[in-house]
């Protein structure tokens, strides 16, 4: 796809016009009107239920409420214009103002260029990127030197006066900085490792090296965690990468981060599932048997309510949340297919009530080689629980793989 590798001196007249007319964005949730640094970033892990009032309730007030104005991108979707007026009208029944379809598609060569679309962008107060395919959102919105498009540039002049962006999957994913997944199942991506690139096909762990749109870069980042079993090919990816962190956002669930990329960054848990945070500094990549191996990355598993501060590398639990007092029980059987839809997780809750047992372990489906993940309480393990007695999220579970 050939694109210009400037901006149009129209663009950048209406871009600047339109924007120096607005009030920052959020204005009217922060008396004043001035905003300090960046918008928020929601990171949606995708699958966003319509009726999660706490998702899109938030993502509507942080970006005006009733006076919000929200640009839809939905470049990333085979059939753009459906996704963006689902959405939108989802947005509007939470209160927003009007959500107005940004028309970039990668169908359309230059959309992400038009001058008219980038002053649309330019008087929006949040935006909201619809899942799909991410690279969709790289072929349309960035430039083949990396630079911004007009849109993108729009967008990102918004976001750092305080407008909040919000995406879900694929849409999420655009947010992510350098080595930026683009796709690849677990099993392979721990057996054949990662390549840079974009492929159709699920067996290669693909990513891009200039990363997305770079909103959020304190680690890489993974939609539909546990729905599909996505830690293995996250912890391979970091690992060939030399990222030292992982964030796993589930299906229904948004990370909310404040002050991205300044001293002052935290992230908030929201939703129905959790959020994985995988530490990778201590970490050691060795070989076993031919294969690839890892140990030592450590798991904390957030839910509604937590925070986790990432200067710090620390979490916080929320008010609702307490320690949970496991049950005189050892560790369910292992799973025989780790990777497979919350396998993983299940089988780390049910370590956690167990409370007779320090560790277990799963394999994969596949034989060619088999791969074991272990998961081990060390001294610094907590399990805390909400409301039920049972466990609904922990910190500092060691996680290991490697073929047996």
């Amino acid at each position: 796809m050939t694109r210009p590798r400037f901006l149009p001196l129209l663009t950048t007249l209406l871009v600047a016009a339109v924007a120096g007319a607005l009030p920052p964005s959020g204005a009217s949730a922060q008396p004043g009107g001035t905003n300090a640094g960046p918008g928020a970033i929601m990171l949606i892990g995708g699958a966003l239920d319509d009726d999660n009032s706490a998702v899109y309730g938030e993502f509507v007030r942080r970006a005006g409420g009733a006076q919000a104005r929200i640009g839809v991108l939905s470049a990333s979707s085979a059939t753009p214009h459906w996704s963006a007026n689902q959405v939108g009208k989802v947005l509007e029944r939470y209160g927003a103002a009007e959500a107005t379809w940004i028309p970039v598609t990668a169908k359309r060569d230059g959309s992400g260029d038009d001058p008219s679309h980038a002053a649309l962008a330019a008087s929006m107060t949040g935006f909201f990127f619809t899942g799909g395919d991410q690279f969709r959102y790289v072929q349309s919105m960035i430039h083949a030197d990396g630079a911004d498009g007009a849109v993108l540039a729009a967008i990102r002049q918004r976001f750092l006066a305080g407008a909040p962006v919000a995406g879900t999957s694929a849409g999420m994913q655009i947010f992510a900085g350098p080595h930026m997944i683009t796709g690849g199942l677990s099993y392979y991506g721990v057996r054949d490792g990662s390549r840079p690139g974009y492929f159709d096909d699920d067996e290669i762990l693909g990513h891009w090296p200039a990363g997305g749109f770079n909103f959020f870069t304190s680690g890489l980042v993974d939609t539909h965690f546990d729905a599909r079993g996505r830690t293995g090919r996250s912890i391979r990816l970091a690992a060939d990468t030399g990222h030292d962190r992982v964030y796993g956002v589930g299906e229904d669930t948004a990370m909310i981060v404040t002050g991205a990329g300044t001293s002052s960054e935290t992230a908030r848990v929201v939703g129905t599932n959790g959020v994985s945070v995988l530490d990778l500094r201590s970490s050691q990549v060795s070989q076993a048997d031919g294969h690839w191996a890892i140990s030592g990355v450590r798991w904390s598993y957030l839910t509604d309510g937590d925070s986790y501060d990432p200067g710090q590398w620390q979490v916080t639990k929320g008010a609702g949340s307490a320690p949970a007092t496991p049950t005189s029980r050892q560790a369910a059987p292992p799973t025989t297919d780790v990777f497979g839809p919350y396998a993983l997780r299940d089988a780390a809750l049910d370590l956690a009530d167990a409370g007779l047992a320090t560790s277990t372990t799963g394999t994969t489906a596949e034989l060619t080689p088999r791969f074991v993940v272990n998961l081990t309480k060390g001294s610094a393990f907590r399990a805390y629980r909400v409301e039920t007695a049972s466990p609904a999220s922990f910190t500092d579970l060691t996680v290991s793989v490697h073929a047996g």
